[in-house]
């Protein structure tokens, strides 16, 4: 039971903190057997949509609005991408280009974190094909040679993305090397363990479960708290010239 109206959730424009206990369900069009908690949308400002899916079995997503990217948190799903189909499993992503016929099922209980933005094309680039890719085979890379905050690029480096997602994973006490002011955007879900997230001039404790959303310029830090490693899944808008915002 919610304390009298207490939360740690905020939102304060060009950032906001979303935790479970405000999260509120529903289904968008086409889902079957499957809600949506959605976190970032237009609506707020945001030139992207997140949201986590929850599965039955047997549960399917519905015709997508723009080009997606699909990372697994619980449970296995069954993508098919024109005639070939794949099956993820926790920490399995995909690429799933609006221009390519795709469906995604769910095999069973499973929840799934969905990216969605509209692709800006880059004259002389041919825009992206699907992918499937598997976490736990992306060699992780020291940020700025801290060997306690580990990077996974789940996008190939490549012009033809305009967006990039991550995984990064701070060893209990690792902190980003700086506070972080640009002109990307982020979409962030915490996946496991938690720490203190600086956000504009305020400062929230976060844990698994949470997301946050970062708008251009806000000023950003992370640092890990607790016994065990930090991770969360992060995008941002990449590969674009900024007049094109």
């Amino acid at each position: 039971m919610q304390r009298l109206g207490h939360t740690r959730s905020d939102w304060q424009g060009d950032h906001a903190l979303l935790t479970p206990d405000t999260f509120v369900r529903a289904p968008l069009p086409g889902m079957k057997k499957a809600t949506a908690i959605v976190h970032a949308a237009p609506a707020m400002g945001a030139a992207f949509s997140e949201y986590t899916v929850e599965f039955e079995a047997g549960g399917m997503l519905g015709p997508a609005m723009a080009n997606q990217f699909l990372y697994v948190i619980d449970g296995v799903v069954e993508i098919t991408v024109g005639t070939k189909k794949h099956s993820l499993v926790r920490g399995g992503y995909a690429f799933l280009p609006l221009v390519e016929k795709h469906s995604v099922k769910s095999a069973g209980i499973s929840r799934v974190a969905v990216i969605e933005k509209a692709y800006e094309p880059l004259r002389g680039v041919a825009h992206p094909k699907a992918f499937v890719g598997q976490e736990s085979t992306v060699t992780g890379q020291a940020l700025q040679g801290d060997e306690a905050l580990q990077v996974r690029c789940l996008v190939p480096a490549d012009f033809a993305f305009d967006f990039a997602v991550n995984t990064m994973t701070f060893n209990p006490g690792a902190t980003l090397p700086m506070v972080e002011i640009h002109v990307m955007e982020h979409g962030l879900l915490m996946i496991e363990g938690g720490g203190i997230y600086r956000l504009g001039e305020c400062w929230y404790p976060v844990t698994a479960g949470d997301f946050i959303w970062m708008g251009p310029y806000c000023p950003q830090w992370f640092g890990a708290l607790g016994k065990t490693p930090a991770k969360y899944l992060i995008y941002k808008d990449w590969n674009r010239h900024p007049l094109c915002k």
